[in-house]
Protein backbone atom coordinates (compact mmCIF):
# COMPACT_ATOMS: atom_id res chain seq x y z
CA UNK A 1 0.00 0.00 0.00
CA UNK A 2 1.37 3.66 -0.93
CA UNK A 3 1.75 5.49 1.98
CA UNK A 4 1.71 9.48 2.01
CA UNK A 5 3.82 12.31 2.26
CA UNK A 6 2.23 15.39 3.19
CA UNK A 7 3.29 18.94 2.96
CA UNK A 8 1.23 21.05 5.46
CA UNK A 9 0.96 24.37 5.36
CA UNK A 10 2.64 24.46 2.35
CA UNK A 11 1.87 28.29 1.44
CA UNK A 12 3.45 28.67 -2.34
CA UNK A 13 6.21 26.21 -1.82
CA UNK A 14 4.64 23.14 -3.38
CA UNK A 15 7.03 20.25 -2.93
CA UNK A 16 7.37 17.50 -5.45
CA UNK A 17 6.62 14.22 -4.07
CA UNK A 18 4.37 15.32 -1.10
CA UNK A 19 0.69 16.04 -1.35
CA UNK A 20 1.18 19.92 -0.81
CA UNK A 21 -1.90 20.99 1.78
CA UNK A 22 -2.85 24.28 2.74
CA UNK A 23 -6.01 26.23 4.19
CA UNK A 24 -5.53 28.71 1.67
CA UNK A 25 -7.21 28.32 -2.12
CA UNK A 26 -4.77 31.66 -2.83
CA UNK A 27 -1.93 29.51 -2.67
CA UNK A 28 -2.96 26.60 -5.16
CA UNK A 29 -2.57 23.39 -2.81
CA UNK A 30 -3.00 19.49 -4.12
CA UNK A 31 -5.86 19.67 -0.96
CA UNK A 32 -7.36 22.14 1.42
CA UNK A 33 -6.97 21.04 5.21
CA UNK A 34 -8.21 22.72 7.76
CA UNK A 35 -5.22 22.02 10.79
CA UNK A 36 -8.01 23.04 13.50
CA UNK A 37 -10.30 20.25 12.47
CA UNK A 38 -9.84 16.09 12.09
CA UNK A 39 -7.45 15.83 9.36
CA UNK A 40 -9.08 13.93 5.90
CA UNK A 41 -6.91 10.97 6.33
CA UNK A 42 -6.73 7.35 7.75
CA UNK A 43 -5.23 6.22 9.89
CA UNK A 44 -2.23 4.90 9.42
CA UNK A 45 -1.79 6.36 6.18
CA UNK A 46 1.52 8.73 6.47
CA UNK A 47 4.98 8.08 6.27
CA UNK A 48 6.10 11.29 6.79
CA UNK A 49 5.01 15.16 7.59
CA UNK A 50 6.76 18.04 6.67
CA UNK A 51 5.19 21.45 8.37
CA UNK A 52 6.74 24.64 7.83
CA UNK A 53 6.24 27.80 10.00
CA UNK A 54 2.64 26.91 10.57
CA UNK A 55 2.46 25.25 13.96
CA UNK A 56 2.68 28.93 15.39
CA UNK A 57 -0.94 29.30 13.88
CA UNK A 58 -2.68 26.54 15.55
CA UNK A 59 -4.82 27.19 18.74
CA UNK A 60 -5.19 23.50 19.25
CA UNK A 61 -1.81 22.22 19.39
CA UNK A 62 -2.14 19.30 21.36
CA UNK A 63 -5.31 17.86 19.30
CA UNK A 64 -3.12 18.25 16.18
CA UNK A 65 -0.03 16.72 17.16
CA UNK A 66 -2.93 13.47 18.40
CA UNK A 67 -3.89 13.69 14.76
CA UNK A 68 -0.84 13.61 13.97
CA UNK A 69 -0.06 10.22 15.68
CA UNK A 70 -3.35 9.02 14.49
CA UNK A 71 -3.01 9.04 10.45
CA UNK A 72 1.06 7.84 11.03
CA UNK A 73 2.56 4.90 10.44
CA UNK A 74 5.37 3.75 12.98
CA UNK A 75 8.33 5.60 12.71
CA UNK A 76 6.58 7.85 10.64
CA UNK A 77 8.69 11.41 10.63
CA UNK A 78 7.32 14.78 11.27
CA UNK A 79 9.44 17.51 10.07
CA UNK A 80 8.69 20.72 11.95
CA UNK A 81 10.17 24.23 11.27
CA UNK A 82 8.93 26.92 14.27
CA UNK A 83 10.07 30.21 15.10
CA UNK A 84 12.29 30.27 18.01
CA UNK A 85 10.67 31.62 20.99
CA UNK A 86 12.96 34.74 21.91
CA UNK A 87 13.14 35.67 18.15
CA UNK A 88 11.17 39.01 18.05
CA UNK A 89 9.31 37.38 14.87
CA UNK A 90 7.73 35.17 17.02
CA UNK A 91 6.57 37.79 18.91
CA UNK A 92 5.76 40.41 16.05
CA UNK A 93 2.91 38.28 14.08
CA UNK A 94 -0.60 38.90 15.48
CA UNK A 95 -1.35 35.70 14.05
CA UNK A 96 0.63 33.59 16.15
CA UNK A 97 -0.49 31.99 18.60
CA UNK A 98 2.15 30.41 20.54
CA UNK A 99 6.26 29.68 20.87
CA UNK A 100 8.57 27.13 20.93
CA UNK A 101 11.49 26.24 22.74
CA UNK A 102 13.66 23.59 23.32
CA UNK A 103 11.33 21.09 25.63
CA UNK A 104 7.80 21.95 23.76
CA UNK A 105 7.50 18.99 21.88
CA UNK A 106 9.09 16.34 24.58
CA UNK A 107 5.31 16.42 25.97
CA UNK A 108 5.11 13.92 23.24
CA UNK A 109 7.85 12.06 24.67
CA UNK A 110 6.95 8.55 26.74
CA UNK A 111 9.85 8.89 28.89
CA UNK A 112 9.10 12.80 29.66
CA UNK A 113 7.55 13.50 33.04
CA UNK A 114 4.85 15.77 31.41
CA UNK A 115 3.85 12.91 28.85
CA UNK A 116 0.40 12.19 30.20
CA UNK A 117 -0.99 15.49 28.74
CA UNK A 118 -1.76 13.16 25.47
CA UNK A 119 -1.72 10.19 24.33
CA UNK A 120 -0.03 10.78 20.84
CA UNK A 121 3.72 9.40 21.23
CA UNK A 122 6.56 10.45 19.19
CA UNK A 123 10.95 10.61 19.95
CA UNK A 124 12.36 13.53 19.02
CA UNK A 125 15.39 12.32 16.56
CA UNK A 126 16.66 15.58 15.55
CA UNK A 127 16.62 19.02 17.49
CA UNK A 128 18.68 22.78 16.24
CA UNK A 129 18.29 25.89 17.22
CA UNK A 130 19.06 27.61 13.95
CA UNK A 131 20.02 31.40 14.16
CA UNK A 132 19.54 33.01 10.43
CA UNK A 133 17.01 31.11 8.09
CA UNK A 134 17.61 33.68 4.89
CA UNK A 135 21.44 33.44 5.08
CA UNK A 136 22.32 30.52 6.96
CA UNK A 137 24.99 30.86 9.94
CA UNK A 138 26.24 26.96 9.80
CA UNK A 139 29.27 27.98 12.20
CA UNK A 140 26.97 30.10 14.89
CA UNK A 141 24.49 27.31 14.59
CA UNK A 142 26.87 24.48 14.93
CA UNK A 143 27.97 26.07 18.24
CA UNK A 144 24.74 26.92 19.80
CA UNK A 145 23.93 23.68 19.37
CA UNK A 146 26.57 22.31 21.22
CA UNK A 147 25.18 23.47 24.11
CA UNK A 148 21.68 24.10 23.37
CA UNK A 149 20.47 24.27 26.92
CA UNK A 150 22.62 26.30 28.27
CA UNK A 151 22.33 28.81 25.00
CA UNK A 152 18.53 28.90 25.82
CA UNK A 153 18.51 29.16 29.63
CA UNK A 154 21.22 32.40 29.45
CA UNK A 155 21.98 33.19 25.96
CA UNK A 156 19.16 33.50 23.72
CA UNK A 157 17.55 36.69 25.10
CA UNK A 158 20.40 38.44 24.60
CA UNK A 159 21.17 36.98 20.92
CA UNK A 160 18.13 35.53 19.50
CA UNK A 161 18.11 32.95 17.19
CA UNK A 162 15.19 32.31 14.35
CA UNK A 163 14.04 29.17 14.02
CA UNK A 164 13.82 25.63 16.11
CA UNK A 165 14.44 22.91 13.76
CA UNK A 166 12.63 19.22 15.20
CA UNK A 167 12.38 15.75 13.42
CA UNK A 168 9.77 13.50 15.23
CA UNK A 169 9.46 10.34 15.19
CA UNK A 170 5.52 8.09 15.61
CA UNK A 171 5.93 5.15 17.60
CA UNK A 172 3.08 2.63 17.83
Amino acid sequence: MKRLKLHLGCGKDHKKGYLNCDISKAVNPDKIVDLEKKLPFKNNSVDEIIINNTLEHIKNFIPLMEEFYRICINKAEIKIRVPYFAYPGAFQDPTHVRFFTLKTFNYFDPKDQFSYYSNARFVTKDKKIRFFTTRPSKLIDFFINLIPKVYERFLSRLFPAEELSVTLEAIK
